[in-house]
């Protein structure tokens, strides 16, 4: 058994991140400035800012222990990298820019010092230019092809992660570091406004309408330490479909008509591209809107 940390862990994401690989057999450490609402494994508070702290949530105290075994936590064969400020716009961009980059930077330091193999974390779909206003995607479907344009200090954040992890890989060659481009993260309960989003294309077209369920990120997340994959890359994590009722070849020609199609976007399927998560990773997202919100009408 596999012993991870989640940084993270008491987020929308992070929580079923942890119980997805408490599912599959794993260990797991929780490490947030707060506890979880949802405490199923042990926890750690640390402000990974503090390089010591990130070197301790790898190599905890003895008094941390399993919640199962009782017994003392052993140290981390892995990390799940999931703390940060979530998005742009809750602190000023100063701040965002120094928690986001210092945490991460000290992250993949703490676990290339230790030795680790894997390091799985959250880069952002904000990486690809989104609110896609004052820039325009390259092509659609948008893939891991198209050219990088953060529009804030958050998805700069990003960017820039995405290339420290490629020059610690370099460095440290036996750690690899796969990045998810992760996409607005739902849950359940989040679904019932789905339908309204097809009353204005446009109020969801920021991200050509993606979303994706927290359980499908912790399908990656999972999947992302398992892989036979090594070096450091980055990965689109979505759901399958869009948030829209209406058909993708009428929202691209009502919102994006100046946009080149690089092939058929099928009825409803996703228009940030899952290819490469799928062929590499295995991705495949369990979870749509459509069934949780026919199912909720079904009952009622």
């Amino acid at each position: 058994m596999k012993t991870v940390v989640v940084t993270g862990g008491s987020g929308k994401a992070g929580r079923a991140v942890v119980r997805e690989l408490l599912a599959h057999g794993y260990g797991v450490l929780n490490v947030d400035l707060v506890p979880s609402p949802d405490p199923v494994c042990p926890f750690l508070r640390a402000d990974l800012t503090d390089p010591a702290q990130c070197i301790d949530m790898l190599r905890p105290a003895p008094g941390v222990e399993d919640l199962g075994t009782r017994k003392p936590f052993r140290n981390a064969d892995a990390v799940v990298h999931l703390a940060a400020i979530r998005a742009p716009g809750l602190m000023t961009e100063a701040e965002t820019f120094r928690i986001n980059m210092l945490s991460t930077y000290n992250v993949f330091s703490a676990a290339t010092l230790f030795g680790l193999t894997r390091v799985v974390w959250a880069s952002s779909e904000t990486t690809l230019g989104l609110p896609f206003r004052r820039t325009r995607p390259d092509r659609i479907p948008v893939d891991e092809t198209q050219t990088l344009l953060p529009e804030s200090g958050y998805a700069l954040t990003k960017v820039l992660s995405e290339e420290m992890a490629r020059q610690m890989h370099r460095w440290n060659p036996g750690t690899t570091l796969i990045g998810l481009r992760i996409s607005n993260v739902k849950e359940p309960a989040e679904y019932i406004d789905f339908p309204s989003f097809s009353s204005d294309p446009t109020l969801r077209a920021w991200n050509l309408w993606s979303y994706v369920d927290a359980r499908d990120v912790a399908q990656a997340c999972r999947l992302g330490l398992e892989a036979a994959f090594t070096g450091a890359d980055h990965f689109i994590i979505a759901a399958a479909d869009t948030v829209m009722t209406i058909p993708n070849a009428e929202l691209v020609a009502r919102v994006f008509p100046d946009v080149p199609v690089a092939r058929d976007l099928g009825e409803h399927e996703t228009m940030l591209s899952i290819d490469k998560a799928r062929r590499v990773l295995g991705y495949a997202p369990h979870h749509t809107w459509r069934t949780a919100v026919a199912g909720s009408e079904k009952r009622s």
